[in-house]
């Protein structure tokens, strides 16, 4: 069965109030809540606002670019569901709950995964 990144940038939910922040967490948990029930959840989480380390191919670790200087993930959920329609679906409720527009992307097939 297919799996979908559901996804969005890193401060698409600045023009949110501090004092709201709780109420989106929660509603975002709550949809979370919803796609273990449909046992479609596989994993997710929001991210910190932080600078990200760079490692090459070769080993060497640099200092990425801060949030907010290029696109980065802000928070993300994978979820496995039939079609793209049932991803669109938890994305719209992920975008309501968070406040904010949800990227949708189907994972490639691995069989190793």
């Amino acid at each position: 069965m297919p799996r979908y990144l559901i996804s969005f940038h890193d401060g698409a939910m600045d023009h949110i109030p501090p004092e709201d922040l709780p109420a989106v967490g929660e509603a975002a948990r709550a949809v979370a809540r919803d796609a273990r029930a449909a046992g479609a959840w596989i994993f997710g989480g929001g991210l910190l606002r932080q600078q990200a380390a760079i490692v090459g191919t070769d080993g060497s670790v640099t200092q990425g670019p801060l949030p907010g200087t290029k696109a980065v993930l802000g928070g993300f959920s994978i979820l496995e569901l039939a079609t793209r329609d049932e991803a669109l679906h938890w994305a719209g409720r992920f975008a309501a709950a968070c406040r904010c527009a949800q990227d949708v992307r189907e994972i490639m097939y691995d069989p190793d995964s």
